[in-house]
């Protein structure tokens, strides 16, 4: 049985990793981060940092990991902090990703349905089984409204969606004023159990299946029918 002292050490280690990834989703929001992996090691703590562009997060010469090393340790608290920044191996199907790509292409005045049309097909072409992007806010006037767009499979409920779905929310303020971008990914995965996969046996296959077990029941009788009307 867990005791109370375990279970305040891994609710208070996974909040400060709630905080600290909320913080770098707002600092490093041009650098494309995807996430943050928090490990309590005996000597401290170990922060591994993924992201699209991992240099803009190292800086020149290593200078903003050495202040992110600062805030860590002033602000969150961690002791000796070792930083990793590693690179997301596919961006095309990482939600948080697509969302904040959606968030800068927003600020820079582009059309929503463009930008929309564009991700989905990066991420259909990346790969994945389906896709939903919805942006909110005041798209077409004063009142605020949303725009959803979809393809492919997209899986909201069942314990397929832990493994199978990433999600991601990212917002922005613009002149209108605040929108919100949600983008849902269904990853391509092992084969899924809604679908079913038909393999045709080839005549030798048939064949040797038949040799080694024989002719099937209903086939015997209709044989004997046979022999028994001649």
């Amino acid at each position: 049985m867990v005791g109370p002292r375990v279970k305040q050490y891994f609710i208070s280690l996974g909040l400060k990793k709630t905080m600290i990834d909320q913080f770098l989703a707002s600092y490093f929001i041009d650098a494309g981060y995807a996430g943050v992996e928090l490990y309590k090691t005996p000597t401290g703590h170990r922060v591994v940092i993924y992201a699209e562009y991992p240099g803009r997060i190292i800086g020149r010469g290593g200078s903003v990991i050495r202040k992110l090393t600062a805030i860590l340790q002033t602000r969150f608290g961690l002791e000796n902090v070792s930083i990793t920044v590693s690179p997301v191996t596919d961006p095309d199907l990482n939600a948080r990703v697509v969302a904040y790509r959606i968030v800068r292409a927003l600020e820079k005045e582009i059309p929503y349905r463009r930008v929309i049309m564009a991700m989905l097909k990066r991420i259909m072409d990346a790969g994945a089984l389906g896709a939903e992007i919805v942006i909110s806010g005041k798209l077409r006037g004063e009142r605020a409204t949303y725009e959803k767009l979809r393809t492919g499979k997209i899986y909201k409920a069942g314990e397929i969606v832990d493994y199978i779905v990433d999600r991601a929310v990212a917002k922005t303020l613009l002149k209108p004023g605040i929108y919100g971008v949600e983008v849902i990914i269904v990853k391509p995965s092992i084969p899924l159990p809604d679908q079913v996969e038909f393999k045709q046996l080839k005549p030798e296959e048939i064949q040797s299946l038949v040799q080694e077990y024989g002719a099937v029941e209903g086939s015997q009788q209709v044989a004997g029918a046979g022999n028994e009307s001649g």
